[in-house]
């Protein structure tokens, strides 16, 4: 019987040090891109792509992010009674959004030890990996793009999109063997290879689909590249006894893990909201004028 998608983890117990000291007090998975945390936009993806349940992976200093998703009485009552209704809804909305669960990871080991923390909530079903540094604009959520493949194939998917060949020591890269509009099988997942050894240009680009087999590679703590466990290792010895493909998703993917992509990001995002987009062109035109006087 085929087994669908119901679940997903979202890792969100990083250390945040590409922005400190923002992030000394605060998760930078709240660090806002207009009015929304980074972590909603991740959220709505999920659900929007029909997962029922969400994990969170958190870490030390982020309860925060549990206090987001949760009711807030009295700013709901203090909204009520200021009339002020279309904010109330914005509030309710990220409390009543998904079934979202929690648990902590006490070490930062790395992604794939992330990962592995939420493995008895997952159970033996396939599921989603979401990764909080990519935001991903599409007409078809990107998620959902990789879950439509996953219905078919009843395999592993891992999205990917190409990089520019100086980018590709940042990412995991793929070695495709064959390619079916785009959809690729996969022979080597490589972790962050040194410059100019890269077999492509395909990058991961943290969304997957995974089956529950993951777990039998993860369970063995296999230290990789920075000292940490890698979930694109266990993805490799995966790939060695079941079919895992990659998916070339249609979208952008925005980054919003270093200081120029959030920033870069959230420009974006304020001059696509319309109340905001005419006043803030108007004040990059006299900033920029500014700056060439």
């Amino acid at each position: 019987m085929k087994k669908t998608v119901k679940k997903a983890i979202i890792p969100a117990a990083g250390l945040g040090t590409r922005f400190l000291p923002a992030t000394k007090a605060m998760p930078k998975e709240m660090l806002p891109i207009v009015d929304k945390p980074t972590i909603q936009y991740i959220v709505e993806e999920a659900v929007a792509s029909g997962i029922e349940d969400i994990i969170i992976v958190t870490g030390k200093g982020k309860r925060a992010i549990e206090d987001h998703f949760d009711n807030a009485f009295e700013l709901e009552q203090n909204l009520l009674k200021r009339g002020k209704l279309d904010l109330l809804e914005k509030v309710q909305f990220s409390s009543n959004i998904a079934n979202i669960h929690y648990i902590r990871q006490k070490e930062p080991k790395g992604l794939g030890h992330a990962v592995w923390s939420a493995r008895k909530f997952i159970e033996d079903e396939p599921f989603a990996v979401l990764l909080g540094d990519d935001i991903v604009q599409a007409d078809t959520p990107c998620l959902r793009q990789l879950m439509n493949e996953h219905e078919k194939t009843q395999a592993s998917i891992i999205g990917v999109q190409q990089v520019h060949e100086d980018e590709t020591e940042r990412y995991g890269i793929i070695d495709p063997i064959t390619q079916n509009g785009r959809l690729y099988q996969v022979r080597n997942f490589v972790e962050k290879p040194e410059s100019g050894t890269a077999p492509s240009r395909l990058a991961i680009m943290g969304r997957y689909i995974l089956t529950p087999q993951i777990f039998m590679f993860l369970d063995e703590q296999q230290i990789g590249t920075g000292g940490e466990i890698q979930l694109t290792d266990a993805i490799q010895k995966l790939n060695e006894i079941q079919r895992v493909f990659a998916y070339d998703f249609d979208g952008k993917r925005y980054d919003v893990g270093d200081q120029l992509g959030f920033i870069q990001t959230t420009l974006e995002f304020a001059l696509q909201d319309e109340s905001l987009s005419s006043s803030l062109l108007a004040f990059m035109d006299r900033l920029i004028v500014n700056k060439r006087v």
